[in-house]
């Protein structure tokens, strides 16, 4: 079979590549290149024209061939200038929810389709299965710490049917030892990052550069409107957070609403952020057709552990409500439900948390 694999020049995509072509595949390699528009760093790893130096050296060195595809303008328009505006509305985004569909799994499985290659292939820790019903859909990495299932859920079913994931079924510790027995001199080499166009993680910084202006100082409130203190613009904040507050009190203060209308913060104490459920809108469906009345495990952030929750169906959004309360709810943060099985049956942008009443 004739295969692409989108190769960024780290491990995980290399052994993907490698792993195919020992397998008998006819493999390419392709690299998207997106670095116009975003501040050149070349002291980043996943930098995109290292990822181009890098993924072409290691082609060479293993005899297959490798194209870059230029996805510059719709990395901007696409991924970072709704990321920067929603930050610049007080939410929360995740851009590799939204890079996966839109850019990952579109522009190079296109291109790859025009290369003649059956499939594209990444180096993705998750698993993809087909349901009784016929319905493809991700499955939560054999690696528990590594598992990139959440990110995955916005893929369509014509997506999935022309995918393929070579590490879901290894533990990262595996991938290196195949890298190690290989000599690849990227055994060691750094883990990629989630936001890999914000490489020092300093938001506030890229999005004052992307959009060439950042929102103003504001307001620091408490529930009841008393000003507690002052902000450095609600884009340096996110729900949950603790430190970079500036305010004395004699307990630990968090951020537990953003409100853009008003260009405030409002701070509260830890058990201010718990919330029964949350409503999320914007849904896919992946493994499942419909998500009314059952009961779920639902991730809100990708690091978290899955927890119990009931959904409903509420018109075109879903009301999840959680067995036990949780914190740090996140407006603009993905939803993503799962059964018990690790299946992942689609998911949603949060709009709000609630509680009863």
């Amino acid at each position: 079979m004739k295969i692409a694999v989108a190769m960024s020049g780290g491990i995980d995509s290399t052994i993907a590549a490698i792993l195919l072509r020992e397998m008998g595949h006819d493999i390419i390699g392709i690299t998207a290149n997106f670095k116009t528009g975003i501040p050149a760093d070349r002291n980043n790893p996943f930098f995109s024209e290292k990822s181009i130096e890098d993924s072409r050296a290691i082609a060479k060195q293993f005899d297959f061939p490798h194209f870059v595809k230029e996805i510059s303008d719709d990395f901007y328009h696409l991924v970072i200038d709704p990321f920067c505006r929603e930050y610049m509305n007080g939410r929360t985004p995740n851009p590799c929810t939204h890079c996966n569909p839109l850019i990952k799994f579109k522009n190079l499985l296109e291109y790859a389709l025009t290369l003649g290659c059956e499939k594209i292939a990444t180096g993705h820790y998750s698993q993809i299965k087909i349901s009784g019903k016929g319905r493809y859909f991700i499955s939560r990495g054999k690696d528990p710490v590594k598992d990139q299932s959440y990110f995955l859920y916005r893929l369509s079913q014509y997506t999935l049917e022309r995918v393929l994931f070579p590490l879901g079924d290894f533990l990262k510790s595996e991938v290196r030892d195949m890298a190690l027995k290989r000599n690849l001199s990227i055994a060691h080499g750094p883990e990629s990052q989630e936001i890999c166009f914000i490489p020092d993680n300093n938001y506030s910084e890229f999005i004052g550069k992307m959009m060439g202006t950042e929102p103003p100082p504001g307001n620091i409130v408490d529930r009841e409107g008393n000003i507690l203190g002052r902000h450095k613009g609600i884009h340096n904040y996110t729900i949950g957070q603790r430190r970079g507050l500036g305010i004395a009190a004699p307990h630990p203060l968090y951020v537990i609403r953003i409100n853009a209308g008003d260009n405030t913060i409002t701070a509260g104490f830890s058990e201010e952020l718990e919330t029964e459920g949350l409503v999320a809108g914007d849904i896919n469906y992946m493994k499942a057709t419909s998500m009314d009345d059952i009961d779920i495990l639902v991730k809100t952030r990708s690091t978290q552990q899955p927890v119990p929750a009931h959904l409903i169906q509420d018109g075109e959004r879903v009301r999840a409500t959680f067995v036990e309360k949780q914190k740090g709810i996140s407006p603009g943060q993905a939803a993503v439900f799962y059964d018990n099985d690790g299946g992942v049956l689609g998911g949603g942008i949060i709009e709000k948390g609630f509680n009863a009443g």
